[in-house]
């Protein structure tokens, strides 16, 4: 069986396309079997993982991308860089810990949502990005239609669900409710990132109901991360 058919049959496209570039270089460097197998087997790899990138990209929805290296600390003094490291190590993903980034609009807490967002796509993550009043309204809607829970374990499935701008514009009560169910279901389970123009003692005007704001920050900061951005 020719080399190009095998490739085929075993489902590795990305060697198939490169494979003359790569027997050439191996000849050139004098690679033994073991180390041109290696480099063969590697670029099959960076091939599938890219690909996985590119789709799990897609399927995150987000605005734009953005990485911390693109942040302009400098502008942001405020901001603890060493707490933004570990959180880019991601373990906050593996415990299922939430991030939470409050401050004034322009300070920069999307841009750091969705960095964060983008290291857990490059590093294998499922993640779901949505403005408060999208999500709300996917919810609202999913009542009405008789399919509440589907919606709800759609919402569930992402390892990271990004919740931007809570608090620019009030909810009802019913609303909040929906809200609380969301953050319930994903309790301990998986993690939010949420971004916030409003301090906690503010919350229970956001969502209408002092009561349902404490249960739902009580969950939220039992296993949290809280960025609190002064700034411009």
């Amino acid at each position: 069986m020719e080399l190009s058919g095998l490739l085929e049959k075993l489902k590795m496209p990305h060697l198939a396309s490169q494979l003359e570039t790569v027997c050439e270089q191996a000849a050139k460097r004098e690679l033994g079997y073991p180390e041109f197998l290696g480099e063969a087997l590697s670029v099959e790899w960076q091939g599938r993982h890219l690909k996985g990138v590119e789709s799990r990209l897609a399927q995150a929805r987000l605005p734009w991308v953005k990485t911390l290296e693109q942040f302009d600390f400098a502008f942001q003094p405020s901001i603890d860089r060493k707490v933004l490291r570990e959180l880019a190590g991601l373990a906050f993903v593996e415990r299922a810990e939430n991030v939470i980034l409050l401050g004034p609009p322009g300070v920069g807490k999307t841009h750091l949502a969705i960095a964060l967002a983008t290291k857990a796509v490059e590093a294998g993550h499922r993640v779901l990005f949505l403005t408060l009043d999208t999500c709300i309204t996917r919810l609202k809607r999913a009542q009405v239609e008789n399919r509440l829970e589907r919606q709800l374990q759609l919402f569930s499935y992402p390892k990271i669900l990004i919740l931007d701008e809570i608090g620019y514009l009030p909810m009802t009560r019913e609303e909040a409710s929906l809200f609380f169910r969301l953050v319930t279901r994903r309790y301990e389970k998986a993690s939010l990132i949420l971004t916030s123009n409003k301090s906690f003692v503010d919350w229970g005007e956001i969502f209408g109901d002092q009561v349902l704001a404490t249960a739902i920050l009580d969950r939220l900061l039992h296993r949290a991360h809280v960025l609190n951005i002064k700034g411009r």
